[in-house]
C-alpha cells in the first residue's frame, strides 16, 4: 500500500511538472517574471521524480553532458575573475538555465506530453500576435505599444520567436500537402501568412530575417525537394521579397540603415546600432586576445568594457555589458577552452536532430536559429531566446531519441523504470 501510495505520488508529480512546462512554454513569449517563477516550481516538482539512473544517463551522452559541462566551465572561471563576487554570480547566472537541458531529456523521454509543450508555445505566439494586431487599431496603440510596434519584450525577440514558429508550422504545411489535408494546411498557412506580414511590415527584426533564409535552405535540403520543387520554392521566395521590398518602407528603413549607420560610425565614431556592434566585436577580440585560454573569468565583462570605454566618446564610449555576439561573450570569459566547449555543444545538439521526423525538425529549427543568431547576438545568454533553446532543445531531444528507439526496436515504454526501448 504503501509503494502504491509512493508510486501515484510520483506519478501525480511528474504529470504536474510536464504541465509546469507547458506553462513555462507559453510564459515566454509575454513575462520573464512568470518564466522564472514557472522555472524554479517546475525543479520542485520534478526532482523528486527523478532517479540517479536517468540523469548519469543523460550525463554520459554529448547532448546532455556538454551543457553541465560549460556550466562547471563557468563556475570554475569565478575563480580568476577579477570583479566584485555579485559580478562573477551574475555572469554566472546566463550559464545556469543550461543545466535544465539534460534534466528535460530525462522527464521527457518518459512522458506522452511532449507536443503540448510545442503547442502551448504555439498558441501563445499566436495570441501575442493576434493581442499586437488588435491594438493596433485601438484608439490606445501608441499606449500600448512600444515604439517598436511590440507589446511585450522588443522587435528582435518577437521577431525570432515567430520565425520559430513559421518554420515549424512549414513542416507541417509540407505533410499536409502530401497528406492532402487541406483544412489543416490553410490553418498553418494563414498562421504563416499573419506572422511574417508582422515581421515584415510590422516588427522588423534584422537577425530574424538572416535567421529565415537560412532556415529556407536548410528547409528545402531536408525535405529533400528536387530541382522543380526547389525551383517553385526559391523562385516564390524572391518574388515574395521583390513585393515585399518595393511595398514595406518600414523594412526598407530597417535594412538600408546598416549601410548607413555603419558609413557614419566609420567616418565619426557615432553611436548607431550597427556601429556599436563592430565596435563591441573589435574590443571583444582585443580582451580575448589579451587572455585567449582561460579568459579574463566569469562575470568579467562588464569590468572590461568600462575599463576600455574611459576617455573614450561615441561609440568607444559605450561601456557594454553584452557583446553581441554568443562566442565572443564565452571567449571573454573562458577563453578558447570554453568556446571548444560552446561549440562541441551545438555541434551535439545538431547531430541530435539528424532525422526527418518532426521533432528532429523543430530542435534543428532552434539549435540552428540559436547558432546564426549568436552571429550577431549572445542568444544562449538572453534570457528569452536562452530559454526557447533548453526547452526546444531538450523536449524535442527526449522526442527524437523516442523516435529513434522506435524506430529501432518498434516500440518504446513509458513507465518510471529506466524508460529504455524495449524489444
Amino acid at each position: 500500500m504503501a509503494g502504491f501510495s509512493k508510486g501515484f505520488t510520483q506519478e501525480k508529480l511528474a504529470s504536474i511538472a510536464d504541465g509546469l512546462v507547458v506553462a513555462l512554454a507559453v510564459s515566454l513569449p509575454w513575462s520573464t517574471s512568470a518564466t522564472s517563477i514557472l522555472a524554479v516550481l517546475w525543479l520542485l516538482a520534478l526532482i523528486p521524480t527523478l532517479r540517479w539512473a536517468d540523469i548519469r544517463r543523460e550525463l554520459s551522452a554529448l547532448a546532455g553532458g556538454l551543457p553541465v559541462l560549460l556550466v562547471v566551465l563557468g563556475v570554475v572561471g569565478m575563480l580568476w575573475a577579477d570583479v566584485t563576487l555579485l559580478e562573477r554570480w551574475k555572469g554566472l547566472d546566463s550559464f545556469l538555465k543550461l543545466l535544465a537541458i539534460p534534466l528535460l531529456f530525462a522527464q521527457f523521454r518518459r512522458s506522452g506530453n511532449s507536443e503540448w509543450v510545442f503547442v502551448g508555445y504555439l498558441v501563445s505566439c499566436v495570441a501575442l500576435l493576434a493581442a499586437t494586431a488588435i491594438a493596433m487599431v485601438t484608439p490606445l496603440a501608441s499606449t500600448l505599444l512600444h515604439y517598436d510596434n511590440v507589446l511585450v519584450k522588443h522587435q528582435s525577440t518577437q521577431s525570432g520567436e515567430f520565425v520559430t514558429c513559421i518554420f515549424g508550422l512549414l513542416f507541417l504545411v509540407s505533410d499536409a500537402a502530401e497528406r492532402r489535408k487541406w483544412l489543416p494546411l490553410l490553418g498553418y498557412a494563414a498562421i504563416i501568412f499573419a506572422m511574417l506580414v508582422d515581421i515584415l511590415y510590422v516588427s522588423t527584426g534584422r537577425t530574424a530575417l538572416i535567421v529565415a533564409l537560412v532556415l529556407l535552405v536548410l528547409f528545402a535540403i531536408k525535405r529533400g525537394l528536387r530541382a522543380k520543387g526547389l525551383a517553385v520554392a526559391f523562385g516564390s521566395a524572391i518574388i515574395i521579397g521583390v513585393v515585399v521590398w518595393t511595398s514595406s518602407p518600414f523594412l526598407r528603413e530597417r535594412t538600408e540603415a546598416i549601410q548607413t549607420e555603419l558609413q557614419k560610425y566609420e567616418a565619426t565614431n557615432a553611436r548607431t546600432s550597427s556601429g556599436e556592434r563592430v565596435e563591441f566585436w573589435r574590443k571583444s577580440i582585443e580582451f580575448v586576445r589579451q587572455s585567449p585560454v582561460f579568459g579574463h573569468g566569469t562575470g568579467s565583462i562588464r569590468a572590461l568594457f568600462e575599463k576600455s570605454a574611459v576617455g573614450q566618446t561615441g561609440a568607444a564610449g559605450v561601456a557594454s555589458t553584452n557583446p553581441h555576439n554568443q562566442t565572443l561573450a564565452v571567449a571573454i570569459q573562458l577563453g578558447l577552452v570554453g568556446v571548444a566547449v560552446l561549440w562541441a555543444m551545438w555541434i551535439a545538439h545538431l547531430l541530435l536532430f539528424r532525422g526527418n521526423s518532426f521533432a528532429e525538425w523543430i530542435g534543428l529549427v532552434i539549435v540552428v536559429q540559436n547558432i546564426v543568431g549568436s552571429l550577431f547576438n549572445s542568444h544562449l545568454f538572453d534570457f528569452v531566446q536562452g530559454w526557447v533553446y533548453v526547452v526546444g532543445v531538450g523536449v524535442a531531444g527526449a522526442m527524437a531519441s523516442k523516435v529513434r528507439a522506435i524506430e529501432h526496436t518498434g516500440k518504446y515504454r513509458y513507465d518510471r523504470g529506466p524508460h529504455l526501448p524495449t524489444a
